[in-house]
């Protein structure tokens, strides 16, 4: 469940951190207090977009922390990401925010945008105030009945979405096929021409470096010669050698009086001794160099048919040959084409056909929960005040199979008796689809692992005995899972277990959004003003505490 929330920094939030319990927690506050910001705060620590306006003014940065209780699913999460665990299974999620800048952190390790939401997948399920308005689209009910599948539903959909995607390479495959006799023929004889170009060549990985050296030590020989000429001449006997082997005679003939000196004859000694294989070894390269025109060409024109190779088919000798070998397999396809169509066109059938019955198993397992899900749905709606509902999840067929599979799945309703079943959007108004949005998260809360629920004026278009009825399904859900709830509704707000003032203050020259708990008593006075009364009378208190009553007495009535 969702432990704290810190803020700092945030639009009007300087400092702001929030403990929240299990089961209900409702939020309230006066309109233009900050609720939205609350829940954006939330956003924003998991991965949505920040704007410099949203910086509190002067500050520089903005932070924002979610603490987690973690679960095994949690734990397992993070190990697939390969993410840190704390002992106590707890999750640290932070945003440091600056202008054009963000940091993500998880459990203190640097991370992206991405690894966060992957992470919050698990962790918590955010209803935002217009998310109802995504029931208006055939491809959220598909997404709502295929989460209601589970698991069973979920790998069959990567069954078809992998067959799928295979099938379409294969058709682009087929597509791209279309030689006829002329083309084919001159697409046979540029092959043909490649292949033996490359064969010819006898490329061998490296060649082309040693060559180049080669012909870098051929192309500059006169003056490698003249170089080597007068290096040989200032070491060899007739230059420092002679005069070092002088020194070593001189050293030698006063060594034995002294240890030292003896280390040190010993030391000229092995100069000497390196001098003399320096002579000898350029000496050799000398007489063994020589700077044939001949061989200067030959190495030149080797190099020429190198890189002519290398502008037509790859910029290295691997690549030349990787070319040669890849047109060489194309040179075979084409000298069987009839055969290789007719085998192409049996695996896109034989591809058809497997993702054909990949559909049909999904489809099965839709068709499945479809019912089942319309059932538990049509008895959420009645206990959120729908007089009468005929509630359906139509599974029909597309026309061609996508990677979500071969079905077309809609959500029809009529609440009025006699009237035909038709789409969400020519049906229900917004306080209707708020309240039929609630009931699908009720009855996947029930088969989703996430701990943490928010709702954010699930309420909206509501009131009077509806209102009751979506504050007992609210507590209903809190009971299996933690909600989070920012509600104007006062029979939602006595319904929680625990009560929050979202409140603004002013000291004259700056304004702050501060979150409270609220006692029992501060409680029922924040029920009083959500029920009406601009004062604190009586008459309201008791008002307030009868509302208070009675909400508790249908938590009692649901245990």
């Amino acid at each position: 469940m969702l432990q704290s929330l810190h803020v700092k920094n945030l639009a009007l939030m300087e400092e702001t951190e929030v403990s929240f319990g299990e089961g209900l927690n409702v939020l309230t506050g006066e309109t233009g207090a900050g609720k939205s910001l609350l829940l954006g705060s939330v956003n924003l620590a998991l991965g949505a977009k920040f704007d410099k306006d949203m910086l509190r003014k002067g500050a520089e940065s903005a932070l924002v922390e979610l603490s987690f209780s973690g679960n095994e699913k949690v734990r397992e999460r993070l190990l697939s990401m390969e993410l840190e665990t704390q002992e106590d299974g707890s999750v640290l999620i932070t945003r440091k925010m600056q202008v054009g800048k963000s940091v993500f952190r998880i459990n203190g390790e640097v991370v992206t945008a991405k690894q966060v939401k992957e992470l919050a997948e698990v962790l918590i399920d955010i209803h935002g105030q217009h998310e109802h308005q995504s029931l208006l689209h055939k491809k959220k009910h598909l997404e709502i009945l295929d989460a209601f599948g589970g698991k069973e539903a979920q790998e069959a959909l990567s069954e078809v979405s992998v067959s799928f995607h295979a099938w379409k390479e294969l058709l682009k495959e087929l597509s791209s096929e279309s030689l006829d006799e002329k083309e084919r023929a001159r697409e046979q004889s540029l092959a043909e021409y490649e292949c033996q170009e490359i064969v010819d060549a006898a490329l061998r990985s490296g060649e082309d470096e040693e060559l180049e050296e080669t012909y870098r030590v051929m192309v500059n020989g006169q003056k490698i010669m003249e170089a080597l000429g007068e290096s040989y001449s200032y070491t060899s006997s007739d230059g420092a050698g002679s005069a070092l082997s002088r020194a070593l005679r001189a050293l030698g003939s006063v060594s034995g009086y002294d240890k030292r000196l003896a280390e040190l004859e010993d030391q000229l000694a092995e100069v000497d001794s390196l001098l003399a294989d320096y002579n000898r070894d350029i000496a050799d390269y000398m007489e063994d160099v020589t700077f044939d025109e001949e061989a200067l060409h030959e190495t030149e024109e080797r190099l020429n048919l190198i890189n002519r190779l290398k502008e037509k088919y790859g910029n290295t000798i691997e690549e030349i040959i990787g070319y040669g070998e890849e047109r060489q397999a194309y040179l075979e396809k084409l000298s069987d084409y009839d055969a290789y169509l007719e085998n192409l066109k049996a695996n896109v059938e034989k591809e058809r056909k497997k993702l054909a019955a990949a559909c049909e198993k999904l489809s099965k397992i839709r068709k499945k929960n479809a019912k089942t899900l319309t059932g538990l749905l049509t008895k959420a709606l009645e206990q959120l005040g729908f007089l009468t509902v005929d509630f359906e999840i139509h599974v029909g067929d597309l026309e061609e199979p996508t990677e979500k599979g071969a079905d077309d799945v809609e959500f029809l309703i009529s609440t009025n008796p006699g009237e035909e079943r038709r789409p969400l959007g020519a049906v229900a108004s917004g306080g209707e689809l708020s309240r039929i949005m609630l009931a699908i998260k009720t009855v996947l809360a029930e088969r989703d692992e996430v701990d943490a629920l928010i709702f954010d004026e699930i309420d909206s278009g509501i009131s009077g005995k509806t209102a009751w009825q979506v504050s007992g399904q609210l507590g209903k859900v809190s009971k299996a899972h933690q909600v989070i709830c920012i509600t104007h509704l006062p029979q939602i707000a006595a319904m929680g277990d625990s009560h929050f003032l979202i409140e603004k203050s002013t000291d004259g020259s700056s304004t702050s959004t501060n979150v409270r708990l609220l006692t029992e008593v501060e409680s029922i006075g924040e029920l009083a003003r959500l029920l009406g009364s601009d004062e604190l009378s009586e008459a309201a208190i008791t008002n307030a505490q009868d509302m208070r009553r009675q909400a508790l007495e249908r938590k009692e009535q649901e245990a």
